[in-house]
């Protein structure tokens, strides 16, 4: 097996929750103890914040690149960064590390694929909607992506930032989230922010949800063991 490198604290909720789908993935597989080793390195989760807001790209990258470092000093054989955001410089990273990135947006393009979609509506926080890196991976591939009004987008920024990366999961935030994905004719929307699947689950709404946190991890620990 392939010892994984989690780049994480973005926020801490999903880097915890990283951890635990893969470990109890592989046990579901297996049913033994015989889990992938794992190596996390959490970010401080405000400079990463603060660079994207402030467009600070050459200093987001070379953060980013510092935690992937240490990820390989460390004996990882390949890395994962457990959020979206990050990979709006995937490809500058990818230049730049060692050591391969298994890349959330393109898993989450390949599933996109399988399941025949041709229109996804993007949810995630607003630097992650207002980018441009989910619509050109998903365009490679024949998929338009589609954002939120910018007046919904705040509101989806806002239950992200002020409640889920705390662990705060309100009744309201989640009806509020259903009601703006009901608002656009879509095959399915891509839970752009790796908080979003602690709220909303497939039980919620008839359109299918493309859950990027378990996306990744189900190909991580593919690609762990091949």
């Amino acid at each position: 097996m392939k010892k994984i490198g989690i780049l994480g604290g973005m926020s801490y909720e999903s880097t915890i929750k990283y951890y635990e789908l893969i470990l109890k993935k592989y046990y579901e597989t297996f049913h033994d103890f015989n889990y992938p080793e794992i190596v996390i390195f959490s970010l401080n989760f405000q400079k990463v914040i603060d660079y994207e807001l402030n467009n600070k790209k050459e200093k987001y990258i070379e953060y980013l690149i510092s935690g992937i470092r240490s990820l390989r000093n460390a004996g990882v054989e390949f890395i994962i960064m457990a959020a979206n955001s990050p990979h709006s410089v995937y490809n500058e990273l990818e230049r730049l590390s060692e050591i391969p990135i298994l890349s959330i947006v393109d898993v989450t393009a390949e599933q996109a694929k399988k399941l025949n979609m041709q229109r996804v509506l993007l949810l995630g926080i607003k630097y992650t909607m207002q980018s441009s890196y989910y619509q050109e991976s998903f365009k490679k591939i024949g998929i338009n992506v589609i954002t939120p009004s910018l007046e919904d987008q705040e509101i989806i920024d806002g239950v992200i930032f002020n409640e889920l990366v705390i662990g705060s999961l309100k009744d309201s935030s989640r009806n509020e989230l259903l009601k703006i994905i009901r608002k656009h004719g879509v095959d399915g929307v891509i839970l752009g922010c790796t908080e979003l699947p602690l709220i909303l689950k497939q039980a919620d709404i008839e359109i299918i949800l493309l859950d990027t946190m378990d996306i990744h991890t189900t190909e991580t620990l593919k690609y762990c063991l091949e």
